[in-house]
Formats: structure tokens, C-alpha cells, sequence
């Protein structure tokens, strides 16, 4: 329930927040106004022996998310994906949060198996690990099939993590509205829309039947990827709390001198890493969205694996061929074609000036083509581009906010393999193959194959249409009594009723 007694909760937050030296911190982030500064520190203050302590080795930030638990972690690592919001160098801060948190206890999580599963654990598995991994919502064991013996994964939601979520959550709730009632200020940022924002994410993460879909949506889209697999998820062992993929057996793609000793080439895997992020945004449209060291392993035979599908973006066809258009345009150094489509897309209200916004986008532009190729960043060109966007009024797309995070990860790890790596020249034949597929001929015939397909459906309704449109073309209705007049109706309706229990009530006494 979002009410006053979160203050209390709030209370804890802020002291924690306060002890650890992340209060500042994140008051500067949100730009909060004076009279929040001044609220905050006569509500924290007295109490900032209550906080807790946290890991002093990391940031401030951090430090304090992870000592208030597997909620406040999620949500750190949600908002390190919005820079927009928290501003970049929080954004950065937030996104060393490590998945290391102490497992609950293998009693627990055989219990769960069985109970989501519906049979004994026996009977399920030959082996079950002791945790290999655990995260702020879940945790992962390795296992052997009982009828198979097959190595999977298994993945269990922590016990009442649901509960604890919606107890964290109506505190966050109730710590934006008072953001917005004492900052005015803070609402261009919308504290609201941001924790509805993070409740959507969290709650598809709490139900594993999601993820277990994504993973098998993923893994079809990508059957044709040379050198990249997909663990296959288990349905029949998979629950709400219960998620079984077969397992990702390799070397984890961030520590280079593994990779070296197993034979690998680092620069063809820098150069598929990042092709293969292009080739799932622009052609699927539906990427992972979390693709740091972490989750990606490299297997015996040199394929990628990705796993761990919590977080994945999607984007529809029409955004993909803007964003496939403006780096094309970019790679060319069109700036006015990628001023255009900036325009033609309703990315920048019509009453800016083109030829203004080009010349904008030509100086983001030249000065990164004009360093070495070690140092050409996509990352860092997206960067820049949207803060032009913002100056010309160009509104936040969520979508494409999730993009550049996603870009940024998947280029930090394809330049901790090549560091000289050129991402242009990588980006090119990618982006290129999807233009010509998606903008040519072939693409505007198919659109049209497409739009005939949809009109046909409509076909046998024709009539009727035509005749209800007729219908209402020559009885068109009457006008709409006066507002006032129906309101008056209604109160001396309600007075008589009143009036009529009055005397009723009278008579009864």
C-alpha cells in the first residue's frame, strides 16, 4: 500500500544513502532544487546511524543499492540503462553492479523445483550444483538431466522476492511523488513514468515463462547466425520460478588470456560480436539487451554464446530503417540525408530549420571520423547525436535509449578484444545489406504485397462500410444538449432522491 508509512522505509533509504556518501550523488543526477536538498537532509540527518554501512571498495552509488537489497540493485542496474534520466556519469557508476549476492540455500531451492515442477526432485535431476550464480532476483545451478544426463542450467526466483519487490516498489512510488510535489523542477525527468517504467521490467523478470519465451524467440530468430548458439530452453522443466536452458559450456568472452590459450581469434570474435548485435537490432528487431562479459561465454569451437535473457529491446520495422538510415548516412557523411530523415521520421518538430540541424550533425560527425580507428566510437557518435537531437527538441524514445546503452556495452566488449578495431569499417556491410534489403525495390514491392495483404482482409466489409458511412452522411446526429443542462438534470435528480429518503427516514422514526 503507497501511503505514509513508507516514510519510514524511505527514512532507512535515505540514512543508507547518506552513510555511504551517495546521497549528493544522486541529488545532483535528478538537478533536485533547494527546497528537496534541504527537505532531505532534516529528514536523513538525525537518522543516518540507521543506514547501513555497504561494501566500502565500491562506488558510492552502488554501494548503497547493494547494501538495501535485491531491489534496489535491479533498479540501479535498470536506471544505469537510461542515462537520460540519471545523467552519464551515474549511468556509469550504476553499471558495475555485479550480480554477487548471497544465495539462499539449496533446501529452498529443491523445494521450489518441486513444487513448480510438480514431481520429485529425483526424478528430475541426476545432479544439482550448489549456486553457480546470484542475482538480485534469482540464482542458477548447474544440473544432469535424471533421463539423460544432459548438463542444463537451471534458474530459481529467490523465495518472496514478489513480496519484497512490492514492498520496495510502492516506497519508490511514494518517493516520486514526493519528488515531484517538493521539486517541481524534477518533473521534466518524470520520477513516476521512470518507477512504472522499472515496475514493467521487473515484473516480466519475475514471471520465468517470459524470459523462457524470449529465449526461444531469440534462438529461432538466430538458428542461421554462423558462430553463434542459443542455449534451448526446457520447457517441460520450466515454470513462473523455474527456468531450465541447456548449458552454455565455454570461456567467458572478457578474460583475454583464456582466450588466447584456447586458440581463439580475439579479432574475428570482436568482429562478430558487434556484426551480430547489428544483424539482430536491424534485421530481427529483437536484440539482447544486456550484452556484457558477463553473459556471453565462447565455446570450444569458437561459436558465442549469449545467455541470460532478462533484458531484451525490441524495435518495429519503420524505427529500424531510420536508425539503419541515419547510420548509413553517417558511414557516408550524408549529413543532410540524415538531417532529412531526422524530419521525415517526426524525430525533430518541423519548425526547425534542416539545413541548421545538418550542419549540426556535421559538427558531431567530422570530428570522429577525423580520429584514429582505434578511437571511432558508434557509441560515442549516438552519444553526442542525441544530445543535438535534444537541443532541437527531438522527445526521449525509450527504444532507442536502450539501443545506445546496448551499443555501448556490445563496443566496450568488442574493443576489449581488438582494441584496434575499426567500427565503421565492421558496421558497414551490415548496415548496407540491411538498406538494400529493406529501402529497395524489393523492399517497396513487398511493402505494397504487405499493405494489398491488409486491405484484402477488409474486402467482404466493404459494403456494409460504404453503406453505415452513407447512413451517417444523410442522417447526420443531432447536436449534443448542453453540458450545463444535463448537469442540472443530475443534481435536482439526486436532490429528490435525498430528499424523498429524508422523509421516508422521517416517517420511520
Amino acid at each position: 500500500m503507497r501511503g505514509p508509512h513508507n516514510i519510514l522505509r524511505l527514512i532507512r533509504t535515505g540514512a543508507t544513502f547518506e552513510r555511504t556518501g551517495a546521497m549528493n550523488i544522486v541529488l545532483d543526477a535528478f538537478e533536485a532544487g533547494p527546497l528537496l536538498r534541504i527537505t532531505f537532509r532534516a529528514l536523513v540527518w538525525p537518522f543516518r546511524w540507521l543506514g547501513y554501512k555497504g561494501d566500502p571498495t565500491m562506488p558510492p552509488a552502488p554501494r548503497a543499492l547493494t547494501a538495501l537489497g535485491p531491489a534496489y540493485i535491479k533498479f540501479g542496474q535498470v536506471l544505469s540503462t537510461r542515462p537520460d534520466v540519471v545523467g552519464e556519469e551515474l549511468a556509469v557508476q550504476l553499471r558495475v553492479l555485479q550480480d554477487k549476492l548471497p544465495p539462499f540455500s539449496m533446501r529452498e531451492a529443491k523445494e521450489t523445483i518441486q513444487r513448480e515442477l510438480g514431481a520429485p526432485f529425483d526424478q528430475l535431476f541426476s545432479t544439482f550444483s550448489e549456486p553457480v550464480a546470484a542475482a538480485s532476483l534469482a540464482q542458477v545451478h548447474k544440473a544432469h538431466l535424471a533421463d539423460t544426463g544432459e548438463a542444463v542450467a537451471v534458474k530459481i526466483l529467490r523465495p518472496g522476492i514478489e513480496r519484497a519487490f512490492q514492498r520496495d516498489i510502492d516506497a519508490f512510488y511514494f518517493a516520486a511523488r514526493a519528488i515531484e510535489v517538493l521539486s517541481p523542477a524534477s518533473r521534466r525527468l518524470r520520477p513516476m513514468d521512470v518507477i512504472t517504467h522499472f515496475e514493467g521490467v521487473v515484473r516480466g523478470e519475475l514471471d520465468l515463462r517470459l524470459e523462457s519465451s524470449a529465449a526461444g524467440e531469440f534462438a529461432a530468430n538466430t538458428e542461421g547466425d554462423a558462430g553463434f548458439q542459443v542455449p534451448m530452453v526446457r520447457w517441460h522443466l520450466s515454470s513462473r520460478r523455474v527456468m531450465t536452458l541447456g548449458w552454455a559450456e565455454g570461456t567467458n568472452i572478457g578474460i583475454n588470456d583464456a582466450l588466447d590459450a584456447a586458440g581463439h581469434d580475439r579479432r574475428a570474435l570482436a568482429t562478430r560480436v558487434l556484426q551480430l548485435f547489428l544483424n539482430h537490432a536491424l534485421r530481427d528487431g529483437f536484440f539482447h539487451g544486456d550484452m556484457h562479459q558477463g553473459n556471453l561465454k565462447v565455446a570450444a569451437n569458437g561459436d558465442i554464446i549469449a545467455y541470460d535473457f532478462g533484458i531484451m529491446g525490441r524495435i518495429d520495422e519503420y524505427t529500424r530503417r531510420v536508425y539503419a538510415e541515419i547510420l548509413f548516412g553517417f558511414i557516408r557523411k550524408d549529413y543532410q540525408r540524415v538531417a532529412e530523415v531526422h524530419f521525415e521520421a517526426g524525430y525533430v518538430p518541423a519548425n526547425q530549420d534542416v539545413d541548421e540541424f545538418a550542419r549540426a550533425l556535421r559538427a558531431v560527425g567530422e570530428p570522429i571520423f577525423g580520429m584514429d580507428a582505434s578511437r571511432i566510437s558508434m557509441a560515442r557518435l549516438l552519444s553526442y547525436l542525441f544530445e543535438v537531437t535534444e537541443r532541437f527538441g527531438m522527445e526521449t524514445r525509450t527504444e532507442l535509449i536502450l539501443l545506445q546503452r546496448t551499443m555501448v556495452v556490445v563496443e566496450g566488449v568488442a574493443r576489449s578484444l581488438d582494441p584496434h578495431m575499426n567500427i565503421w569499417q565492421v558496421a558497414k556491410p551490415v548496415v548496407e545489406d540491411y538498406i538494400k534489403q529493406s529501402i529497395g525495390p524489393q523492399a517497396l514491392m513487398r511493402d505494397l504485397a504487405k499493405t494489398t495483404r491488409i486491405l484484402s482482409r477488409f474486402g467482404p466489409q466493404l459494403p456494409r462500410l460504404a453503406e453505415q458511412a452513407l447512413i451517417r452522411l444523410n442522417n447526420p446526429p443531432p447536436p449534443p444538449k448542453p453540458q450545463r443542462r444535463k448537469a442540472r438534470i443530475a443534481w435536482m435528480a439526486l436532490g429528490a432522491v435525498l430528499a424523498t429518503s429524508a422523509i421516508t427516514l422521517g416517517n420511520l422514526l
